[in-house]
């Protein structure tokens, strides 16, 4: 069963959503949302459900927009998206949307790398010496990783403003999130990737989830869509590291378990 939207506007947008689905936009962060989160990045993987769930899903709306701060073709590999029948309506917007790939011809488009993230990547180890983090390559951006720390929150605490020094001086700036601190180039956010794609496929309703901080911007692009007349639904992908997300969601659902629940139950509805 659908579980109900404990706000008016996330039950209009539901409601406009299921009315009509082929206008719909459904937007998903991936680690923590269709991934669980785990120690090592690279060994994240989608929930085992998430691809039926998927599947069932995309082709009865307008599209399903996976939107990551991962390079796109991680989030591709990582999810096991490509060449799955069903997914033809899949995009993925890596790098906060700065690249895209879509599963129904397997290309992707990227920009070449800011030249800052070199910088910042060479200074990195002389900053970190000795910390416990551990440094994530994402080709246009560097996340350092506090989660093998010792303490991981006191090293997150700690680098926070040496790190912020140090993307400022390469023109860069930081986007915090569960024990991690990405150094990326700005210009882009989950907003802005999300608002852009709406438009382009002229979504007359938009569903999106995450579970971190990065997903603070498109959960407000959501907000400026409904402000403008276009329904949205938010969901939060539950857990105790990030309750900002949890108390401007219009559902709360119980991790990446809960969305692709969320997700099996919403193609079964539409039928």
């Amino acid at each position: 069963m659908l579980p109900t939207p404990t706000t008016k506007a996330g039950r209009e947008g539901l409601d406009a959503l299921l009315a009509r689905p082929g206008k719909a936009l459904i937007g998903l962060d991936f680690d923590g949302t269709l991934a669980p989160i785990v120690a090592d990045p690279e060994r994240a993987r989608a929930h085992p459900r998430a691809l039926p769930a998927l599947a069932a899903l995309a082709p009865k709306v307008a599209a399903v927009a996976v939107i990551t701060g991962r390079p796109a073709e991680v989030a591709v590999r990582n999810g096991g998206f490509a060449d799955v029948p069903g997914l033809e309506h899949l995009v993925v917007l890596g790098h906060y949307g700065a690249e895209r790939w879509d599963a129904r011809s397997g290309e992707l488009t990227a920009p070449e790398p800011h030249p800052g993230v070199a910088a910042v990547r060479a200074e990195l180890p002389g900053l970190l010496d000795g910390s416990g983090t551990w440094v994530e390559e994402k080709g246009r951006a560097v996340a350092v990783h506090t989660r093998r720390a010792a303490d991981p929150q006191a090293a997150f605490e700690a680098l926070r403003e040496p790190l912020t020094d140090l993307a400022t001086r390469h023109g860069l700036i930081v986007e915090p999130g569960r024990m991690v601190l990405e150094l990326r180039p700005p210009g882009m956010d989950k907003g802005v990737a999300l608002s852009e794609f709406a438009r382009e496929i002229g979504a007359e309703s938009v569903l999106y989830g995450g579970d971190d901080l990065g997903d603070l911007p498109a959960y407000s692009a959501v907000d400026t869509l409904r402000a403008a007349g276009t329904p949205g639904l938010l969901v939060c992908s539950g857990s105790d590291e990030v309750t900002e997300l949890r108390e401007r969601a219009d559902l709360v659902v119980d991790g990446p378990e809960g969305v692709v629940e969320l997700l099996a139950a919403l193609a079964n509805r539409i039928g």
